[in-house]
């Protein structure tokens, strides 16, 4: 029997080169328009972390930074535990190419346990993903079509029309169907497309700086969402000489809010 591999799995494979250093390869169908999807390489740092050998608990946070384009070929991740408490381990980690270094990030893996729970945001009001046509993206992006997306609001312009807010809201998931774990969770809190994009209504030079993603589930709620769709929403709070930020939660279909990201972005008009 024949198993094919997820892009997904490949694009975040990792052979270790000893404790804590990894080799990767960058894949073209994770392609953004300049080196891959920032997704993708947070979601390769959670995979190097989570392999190590010292690694206790699950991801509780991890801060991306992109300091420079990740160019098409193979990339070192090293990752070090700079302490381990009794229930959360700190790390960081570096991706470098023979140009020197690309990406830093810093993360928090905890034990978690059980205790009082509540969840104060709500989930945005949205119909069934199977109510809504899938949208073909008119850009010509690589890696957005790893994912079906269902727009609710705030769907890719495609008139040079400006827009009063920044609010996207979409049903996703990858494409083809796989599993979420805390990678794939990772790779779906940049799955938005930048917000100036909407309120200026066209494409600018843009890209992600810094990237900040706060797990809110455990593997086991995790494992239960199984392959389905996840109702995604972002939004920026101010644009200002020539950064904006985003704010963005990542639900469940049964209104768990699994992920929350805060991003600093850099863009050109």
């Amino acid at each position: 029997m024949t198993t094919t591999v997820h892009s997904f799995d490949t694009a975040i494979d990792l052979a270790d080169n000893g404790i804590g250093h990894y080799i990767g390869q960058t894949t073209p169908e994770w392609a953004n328009m300049v080196g891959p999807f920032g997704g993708v390489t947070a979601a390769a740092i959670i995979r190097a972390i989570e392999r190590h050998r010292d690694r206790i608990g699950e991801p509780v946070a991890l801060t991306v930074n992109y300091l420079a384009p990740v160019t098409d070929g193979s990339f070192d991740i090293t990752v070090r535990a700079a302490r381990t408490n009794r229930t959360n381990q700190h790390w960081t980690a570096e991706m470098t190419q023979e140009h020197g270094l690309t990406t830093t990030a810093t993360a928090v893996f905890g034990v978690r346990r059980d205790a009082w729970s509540d969840t104060e945001a709500t989930m945005p009001a949205a119909p069934d993903p199977e109510t809504l046509t899938p949208t073909t993206l008119p850009v010509p992006v690589p890696w957005m079509r790893n994912y079906e997306m269902h727009y609710v609001d705030g769907g890719v312009p495609t008139e040079p029309a400006e827009s009063t807010s920044s609010t996207t809201t979409l049903w996703t998931r990858q494409r083809p169907a796989r599993a979420l774990d805390f990678a794939a969770l990772s790779a779906l809190s940049d799955v938005f497309y930048p917000r100036v994009f909407l309120r200026r209504g066209r494409m600018l030079p843009a890209g992600t700086v810094s990237l900040t993603t706060y797990f809110h589930v455990d593997g086991a709620e995790l494992a239960g969402h199984g392959t389905d769709y996840v109702l995604a929403s972002a939004h920026a709070q101010r644009f200002a000489r020539g950064y904006f930020d985003q704010t963005a939660q990542i639900w469940g279909r049964d209104a768990t809010l699994l992920a929350t990201s805060h991003q600093i972005v850099y863009y050109k008009d």
